[in-house]
């Protein structure tokens, strides 16, 4: 390697590593709650807090501020060139990946998995906006892709680019997820978060307090072995406090779809306030927690965190997802 290539590689290093401390450092800290005042939840009885990560940023919000934070950090000390991962056609994840490409200066490939990749839908349309190149792929290539990233438990790095896994989970994800839990000073019963792949229930588990109780909403069908998963991800780190319950009843017929009902739920919400509950994630997690606080399982009298795990300003506000009026 000649010298001045080398002093070329530094210095974009440098100031690459500055962007990342500008972007992550100044809001580390920072936690906005919000209470939901929605006539769903006050006959109820229940507190219901929002935390507001969803704020974060424009294009990189929620849980995947958290969950690319040291992942980005890690590819800038890689001298890493390329990020490279896989997602189905409205994956947040991918959304996310493009968006730190176009935003940190790395090129960004994605692998959409089956043929709804083509033609595009809001999600891929804004990746390639942001600069993601897109690889449409079948479904059992797909999953071979995927089953061979989820041997590792941090993303593989290979002659300048790195691969995350599907839904960027991983430790160095779960690392961030932690940190992101360690900032609520507020006193309460339980948390919820909705649950794609568990990486970010997992982390939460790991920053919460001792004896609190964590609930994830999974927003997928067939999502049955997600508490292996979570478990799985669990035993490498220390031990924890913290109790948590998978919850796999209010995925609405799968991921990224809805039907009248929760499109109703999740309108009435954003029109009594500031809030717009998605239908991926939020929405499905709302739903479901006012259906265990009704049905008596989580106690009327408590207190409840919810993570805002998507940030809705990246889509159009008019995209409510797949109809799935007639799955169960």
């Amino acid at each position: 390697m000649r010298w001045g290539d080398a002093m070329e590689r530094k210095r974009a290093y440098a100031e690459r590593l500055q962007r990342l401390n500008a972007f992550f450092h100044p809001t580390c800290e920072s936690l906005r709650l919000d209470r939901l005042t929605s006539d769903f939840f006050k006959p109820l009885g229940v507190e219901v807090f929002l935390v507001r990560d969803d704020r974060l940023h424009p294009m990189i919000a929620g849980n995947k501020w958290w969950k690319l934070k040291h992942v980005l950090y890690h590819a800038a000390k890689q001298e890493v060139h390329t990020l490279k991962t896989y997602g189905g056609p409205y994956s947040n994840h991918v959304l996310a990946v493009a968006a730190a490409g176009h935003l940190f200066g790395f090129r960004t490939v994605g692998w959409i998995r089956g043929d709804e990749a083509r033609p595009l839908n809001p999600v891929l349309s804004q990746a390639k906006t942001w600069g993601m190149e897109l690889k449409p792929t079948a479904r059992d290539h797909y999953r071979a892709l995927t089953q061979a990233s989820a041997i590792h438990e941090d993303p593989v790095v290979q002659s300048g680019e790195l691969i995350l896994p599907e839904g960027g989970r991983g430790s160095l994800a779960m690392q961030g997820v932690k940190e992101m839990m360690e900032r609520l000073k507020l006193s309460y019963d339980l948390c919820c978060c909705p649950v794609g792949t568990g990486c970010t229930l997992a982390g939460m588990v790991l920053g919460a307090r001792a004896g609190s109780q964590l609930h994830g909403f999974v927003v997928l069908k067939g999502g049955q072995g997600l508490a292996e998963e979570v478990q799985r991800s669990l035993t490498s780190h220390p031990p924890f406090g913290a109790s948590w319950h998978l919850h796999h009843d209010y995925h609405f017929g799968g991921y990224a779809r809805s039907t009248p009902a929760l499109r109703s739920f999740t309108q009435a919400i954003a029109r009594e306030g500031d809030f717009k509950p998605d239908v991926i994630y939020t929405g499905k997690m709302l739903y479901g927690l006012m259906d265990l606080v009704q049905k008596g399982i989580i106690a009327p009298s408590s207190r409840v965190v919810v993570w805002l795990t998507g940030n809705e300003r990246t889509l159009p506000s008019s995209w409510d997802g797949r109809d799935d009026s007639t799955s169960g």
